[in-house]
């Protein structure tokens, strides 16, 4: 649970921005969405290497971005 301490002068628009940061920072929705359906730990692990492939051609100049 989330809890912003606003001072009773500060505008209601400055607490809604600090919860955006906290909720952003506490990655409650990224949890969320992958709690939403299971993924099998092979699968996980092919995602990363076809990931880490892609940055190392991406850094070594194979494709134009």
């Amino acid at each position: 649970m989330l809890i912003i301490d606003s001072k009773d002068c500060e505008n209601i628009d400055k607490a809604l921005k600090k919860y955006k940061k906290k909720f952003e920072k506490a990655r409650v929705l990224l949890q969320l969405r992958t709690r939403q359906s299971f993924t099998k730990p092979s699968v996980k692990r092919r995602n990363e290497m076809l990931k880490a492939v892609y940055k190392q051609q991406l850094a070594s100049g194979k494709f134009d971005v």
